[in-house]
């Protein structure tokens, strides 16, 4: 339980440093509600469990290569400032990315969210660098491992839902224009986030 809760407690403190995808679970819950964002959260949490495993088992590594590096960071930027140019067109009714708007089903939004975390895959390095200091500084066992990485996933979804309920609370009591505006904000923090993937060495 001790460990749990350490994996818990890190993970909390590591999400606003793994990527835009708070950002994308607010937009979808202030504009399809909570369960189609809950469904995001899952994907998120699911594709973050992935590479944790693939962190674990040393990946990391692999992408650690410059050349893989380098091919992974431009796919990874091109398809995050794709999906945020898609959010702002979609406030003017204009959809880049057939089956992909504002107002998603549960499916789609599920699929969504593998494809967005999955095109991060430079996650795989942070979780990679985290965990091999984690096991330095604690002197993890295998089992105690797999506990502290549960705990991870779990501030995952638990960090997530928290963020899907303050958008769907937030979006009934704001006007549609300030709801376009918001949209508008989220679609350029992820174009920004593709960007900075792309020229962060």
């Amino acid at each position: 339980m001790k460990r749990y809760l350490e994996g818990l407690k890190f993970g909390m403190l590591l999400q606003f440093a793994v990527g835009p995808m708070y950002l994308m679970v607010f937009n979808t819950a202030q504009n399809s509600g909570f369960l189609v964002a809950l469904s995001l959260v899952i994907a998120i949490a699911l594709v973050d469990a992935f590479y944790i495993l693939l962190a674990s088992l040393g990946a990391s590594k692999i992408l650690g290569k410059e050349s893989i590096r380098n091919t992974v960071k431009v796919i990874g930027s091109l398809v995050l400032m794709i999906f945020g140019i898609n959010i702002i067109l979609n406030v003017f009714g204009i959809n880049i990315i057939p089956g992909l708007n504002l107002k998603l089903n549960s499916s789609s939004a599920f699929i969504q969210g593998i494809i967005l975390t999955l095109s991060n895959p430079i996650t795989t390095i942070f979780w990679g660098s985290v965990l091999t200091t984690k096991i330095i500084e604690e002197n993890f066992k295998k089992n105690e491992l797999i506990i502290f990485s549960v705990g991870l996933v779990s501030a995952t979804l638990l960090f997530l839902t928290i963020v899907a309920i303050l958008g769907m609370v937030l979006s009934n009591f704001m006007p549609d224009m300030m709801i376009n505006v918001l949209n508008i904000v989220v679609g350029i923090l992820i174009i920004v986030f593709g960007v900075k993937l792309l020229i962060k060495k």
